[in-house]
């Protein structure tokens, strides 16, 4: 059995909450982060990225960044931008990508379930970003950030969600990236927890990290409240995922192509930067674009069935001696919303010779079903968009 539980958000005012909110903390640089807080002082980006208030030569993992996040969103709850909700609430969480759309729920869920594993992972977490984030929970006292979850679809939880969003919103507003966000509060909270406990399990989309470090800090801890985090679920059938590409350092990207072709891995050579069908992949090599057919896997778990899993089986472990994906130091991985131009910037760009790969995307029931048994995907398999703003609803506790 799922639980959601609702509670008392702080909160942006209606008005603030387009200049409150920001994009994930995860999904930007430190650099990136001081040129989108330019001339925002209020931007949540000042909480969930604190080290863009300090010296460029203090690191992003010093002590000072943490007491200054604290700082921070201390600063922004008693600001006249904020509201501290007194009544727990659920709240309905829209998202609007150009023909896009999607309604999830935005509530508590435990740590204990996603310890246990009624909250089902598909990723290894990396130790180093855990602690990270496990720091600023509690240097804060807050979870400033929700995960995004994603149920299999349920009609009632959907009409419960459709009956909301007909109601006036909390906050409407359309971000710099060209993405609607609508919240409302639910008025009834207790018949969408009832309805919410036949979804059992739920899986995580995006914010493995978040998960182990909400479990970390209440574990650590034992906090009063911090045995609950904020999540937005969504219904599978109705999130995006995109693709998630490589850029890889080579020695010689003539002599892998040559390799390949060699071994009958490259199919044609018409320029195609996105790969047409599962199976294929689009390698950017040597100023050109080549398309790769994935043979068949020759192992036998669920995830390595994926595209991610082949292309490491097939071509990164015997062509360029790479093992292990989430730590060999030659691979960068690019969300698939910036495109295929960028792989190319980035290999023409590189002062070392790089290739790039292009991956179809991975689906929501190839997801569905590596977390429904009990297996990891390679990292950084999945990409979705949209993606959800954080400083909107902050869960405190303590």
């Amino acid at each position: 059995m799922a639980m959601i539980k609702a509670f008392a958000a702080l909160r942006p005012t209606s008005d603030a909450a387009e200049h409150v909110a920001c994009v994930p903390y995860d999904v930007i640089s430190t650099a990136e982060a001081h040129e989108l807080a330019k001339g925002k002082p209020n931007s949540f980006l000042h909480v969930i990225r604190p080290e863009i208030d300090l010296s460029s030569d203090i690191s992003e993992y010093d002590s000072a960044v943490y007491r200054k996040g604290a700082e921070n969103l201390h600063h922004f709850a008693q600001s006249k931008n904020s509201y501290q909700e007194t009544e727990p609430s659920l709240y309905a969480y829209r998202l609007r990508m150009d023909d896009h759309e999607q309604v999830g729920i935005y509530g508590l869920v435990s740590v204990q379930e996603y310890k246990q594993g009624t909250i089902l992972k598909h990723e290894n977490t990396r130790p180093p970003k855990v602690k990270d984030r496990t720091r600023h929970i509690v240097e804060q006292s807050a979870h400033a950030e929700p995960v995004n979850l994603v149920f299999k679809d349920d009609a009632s939880i959907m009409a419960i969600m459709d009956s909301c969003t007909k109601t006036a919103p909390l906050f409407d507003f359309t971000a710099e990236d060209g993405i609607q966000h609508t919240v409302w509060r639910f008025a009834d909270t207790e018949r969408l927890v009832e309805a919410f406990k036949g979804t059992d399990p739920i899986y995580i989309a995006d914010g493995h990290h978040r998960c182990e470090a909400a479990w970390r800090a209440w574990d650590q801890t034992g906090i009063p409240g911090s045995d609950f985090f904020p999540a937005v679920c969504f219904p599978a059938g109705s999130t995006r995922i995109l693709s998630y590409n490589r850029v890889i350092r080579v020695q010689n990207p003539e002599k892998l192509i040559k390799e390949m072709e060699a071994a009958c891995m490259i199919k044609t050579f018409t320029g195609n930067a996105e790969p047409s069908d599962q199976g294929e992949v689009s390698l950017y090599a040597a100023g050109a674009w080549h398309t790769v057919i994935l043979p068949p896997t020759k192992r036998g778990g669920v995830a390595d069935q994926l595209d991610v899993a082949r292309l490491g089986e097939f071509i990164l472990e015997p062509f360029l001696g790479i093992t292990d994906q989430r730590t060999d130091p030659n691979i960068t991985f690019v969300g698939g919303i910036r495109g295929t131009d960028e792989l190319v910037q980035r290999v023409e760009t590189s002062a070392h010779p790089s290739v790039a790969f292009s991956m179809y995307a991975t689906s929501m029931d190839e997801l569905l079903a590596v977390s429904d048994a009990h297996e990891l995907m390679p990292p950084k398999s999945t990409w979705f968009e949209p993606k959800l703003r954080s400083g909107l609803l902050i869960h405190r506790f303590g």
